[in-house]
């Protein structure tokens, strides 16, 4: 009897539970690893967040180095004699403004215009011209032109109408109407939050080209190897630089105030093969 009386005593101190301080440290340790846990995912988080936003500043600052480039390049390409190829403006960001034919219609005046605001009766098939297109119209013979939207396309008499805007004289039989392309690049920075790539063509509201490009400069290579920042005479550029940079949509909060956006910056240069030949 006394020997099951021990058994049983010894039973009950082996199955005490646990302490009050085994309870503690295992919390402890638990906050530990939880702690060390939530920290990896965070700063793995915060990584994974860094790299997505740099690859976005690439994609935008690719996209844009690729249209300007590609614009530069046709720079120039068959406009009439007195029509500068390229605007350059060294305004920090820069502006750049660039002409070329796009390979569309062309036609020329059967008759003489009775008035600025007048038609425009042309000699051949007017199809391939459509509203609200910009065309150039010009004399061959005594230069100068301007720019001009076609308000209205009539096949069917190869007419085409500019209801929409007077031209500053009436144009004379054989005055050629070309389509152009007359394309502006700008950055906008009046939301300094989100500065844009902005493109502008002839009669239309500004468009975001491309987000969160916060600066363009341009610089042109001449023909005696000299490189300017705007050029005094447009038929001596050969080759254009083209630097873009681009940056985060939000700030780091855990930079200093100076430098809380990423960026990133890409450049190129572009031959101008349609000017000096």
């Amino acid at each position: 009897m006394k020997q099951s009386m021990n058994r049983t005593r010894s039973h009950g101190l082996n199955a005490r539970g646990i302490s009050l301080v085994e309870m503690l440290i295992a919390f402890a340790l638990t906050g530990i690893v939880t702690s060390a846990v939530l920290k990896a995912y965070v700063t793995q988080h915060k990584n994974y967040m860094t790299q997505d936003d740099i690859t976005h500043i690439q994609q935008n600052v690719r996209a844009s180095i690729d249209e300007l480039a590609r614009q530069c390049r046709m720079a120039g390409y068959a406009i009439p004699l007195g029509l500068e190829a390229i605007e350059a403006s060294n305004t920090n960001p820069d502006t750049i403004t660039i002409v070329y034919h796009d390979e569309g219609c062309d036609t020329y005046l059967s008759e003489t215009m009775g008035s600025a605001s007048a038609e425009l009766n042309c000699a051949t098939d007017v199809s391939c011209f459509y509203d609200g297109q910009w065309v150039y119209i010009f004399e061959p013979d005594s230069g100068g032109g301007e720019f001009v939207e076609i308000s209205s396309v009539q096949t069917a008499s190869n007419e085409l109408q500019h209801s929409g805007s007077v031209l500053s004289k009436a144009y004379s039989v054989d005055a050629i109407v070309l389509s152009l392309m007359r394309v502006q690049f700008y950055v906008d920075n009046s939301d300094l939050d989100h500065p844009n790539l902005m493109l502008k063509l002839p009669g239309k509201a500004p468009q975001v080209y491309a987000e969160n490009i916060s600066d363009v400069q341009f610089r042109y290579r001449l023909e005696d190897g000299s490189v300017v920042d705007v050029p005094v005479a447009v038929e001596d550029v050969r080759e254009v630089l083209i630097s873009v940079t681009g940056r985060s949509a939000n700030p780091d909060p855990d930079k200093a105030d100076d430098e809380q956006y990423r960026t990133r910056t890409s450049s190129t240069s572009v031959a101008l093969r349609n000017l000096g030949v």
